[in-house]
Order: C-alpha cells, then sequence, then structure tokens
C-alpha cells in the first residue's frame, strides 16, 4: 500500500553547512587560535581595510583583480566568506568584461560583513 503523502507532517531539513551569517565564528577562532583580543583586532583591521578597498574598486583601477584578490584573502582568514565569494565572482567577472553586478554583489557582501563585525564588537 502506497502511503498517503498529503497527511505526513513534513519537516524542513537542517542546512548541511552550519550557517554562521557574515562571519564564520569557527573560522575566526580558529585563526586566532581563540584569542579573543586578536579576534577583535583582526576583526577591526578588515573592517577598515574592506572600506578602503571597495572604495579602490568603485573607480575601476587597472589593478582591480589584484585588490579583488587581496581582499578575497583577507576575507577568507577571517571567516568573511560571503566576502570572499563576492571578491573571487569580481575576479571572474573583471576576467570577463563585465563587472558590475559582480561589484554591486561584493559592496553588499563587505556591508552585511561591517554590520555583524560592529555587531560582535559591540557585544564584547
Amino acid at each position: 500500500m502506497t502511503p498517503d503523502l498529503s497527511r505526513i507532517e513534513w519537516m524542513p531539513s537542517p542546512p548541511l553547512v552550519p550557517d554562521d551569517g557574515p562571519i564564520s565564528l569557527n573560522l575566526l577562532r580558529r585563526m586566532t587560535l581563540g584569542d579573543t583580543a586578536l579576534e577583535r583586532e583582526v576583526l577591526e583591521m578588515f573592517s577598515t581595510q574592506a572600506v578602503r578597498l571597495l572604495e579602490r574598486l568603485q573607480v575601476m583601477p587597472e589593478d582591480a583583480a589584484t585588490v579583488a584578490h587581496t581582499l578575497k584573502g583577507s576575507a577568507r582568514a577571517i571567516g568573511a566568506l560571503d566576502v570572499a565569494d563576492a571578491a573571487e565572482g569580481l575576479e571572474a567577472a573583471l576576467r570577463e568584461g563585465d563587472p558590475e553586478p559582480a561589484l554591486a554583489w561584493l559592496g553588499t557582501a563587505v556591508a552585511q560583513a561591517r554590520a555583524a563585525i560592529s555587531d560582535m564588537l559591540a557585544a564584547s
């Protein structure tokens, strides 16, 4: 007999990878060896650097791919994985010749990461 699927109460599955939000706390803590003072320092440095690099990218300098690559590495080092993905997307878009959508995505990712960093710093 085939079960009546309309009578089954379906529950959403949990994500396969936990979503920490804009900053992966597990990765951040691994990279800083659990040193909370170091976490604060790298988060503050990243937030400042991300704004500076994003401002450079707004004018699409000749070295835009290098700037995006730098931002990608810095983002991965602190667990800002959405920023890293967006920066990688910008690198690809620069090679393909249509960087504007990728730059907008990067701007959004940086803003979200900076908001999360601000919240984290205010809470500690």
